[in-house]
């Protein structure tokens, strides 16, 4: 999908269309990520949310291939992640967050992650999400994903990001302003 999305956050009636298109076609080609559970319902849910729907538009638009990967039966909620093979290729080259973005003096980086996600309405994987994707594929081969950071460890500069070396999964740190062009996100999106 690589028609532009709107500033006022409302997909025209065709963005709708495509993003719930490109959402069928990968939940059918993906069905080992979300057993058990149906098309329809995940639909009607999308279809009844006008702001999930153009988030998750936003999260295809930055290349994050997002896909449901878990229905929560206590809240209702399906749960997108995004399932690029690598970090979002339109997410990367972004420091950790505004606090990171604003000490650096030279070669800033175009934004944050934290402010990207969001900008989104996406939150942030943490470093278990991260793990449970990890169970469903081999994502970041290539590449890593910022992850949210506990405070006490970005209180002292630092951030954490994970990828997958090895047939392993791991969880590194690193100054929060830094910055990589092989580093991005992976977000999360629950719709209900």
């Amino acid at each position: 999908m690589k028609e532009k999305v709107q500033d006022s956050k409302r997909l025209s009636q065709k963005q709708q269309d495509d993003i719930i298109n490109v959402m069928k076609s990968r939940f059918e080609k993906n069905m080992d990520r979300h057993k058990g559970l149906e098309w329809a319902k995940v639909q009607a849910m999308l279809e009844a949310d006008q702001k999930k729907l153009w988030s998750l538009s936003e999260m295809e638009r930055t290349g994050g291939e997002p896909d449901v990967i878990k229905h929560d039966k206590k809240t209702g909620e399906c749960i997108f992640y995004d399932c690029s093979k690598e970090s979002p290729s339109g997410r990367r080259s972004l420091c950790y967050d505004k606090e990171a973005l604003q000490s650096r003096k030279e070669n800033r980086p175009k934004d944050n992650a934290v402010d990207v996600a969001a900008a989104m309405e996406i939150e942030i994987l943490t470093e278990e999400e991260y793990r449970e994707l990890q169970r469903i594929g081999e994502f970041d081969t290539k590449t890593s994903s910022w992850v949210k950071t506990p405070i006490q460890i970005r209180k002292q500069g630092g951030a954490l990001f994970c990828d997958r070396r090895f047939g392993h999964v791991f969880v590194y740190h690193n100054g929060a302003e830094s910055y990589y062009a092989a580093r991005g996100f992976r977000g999360l999106l629950k719709v209900k």
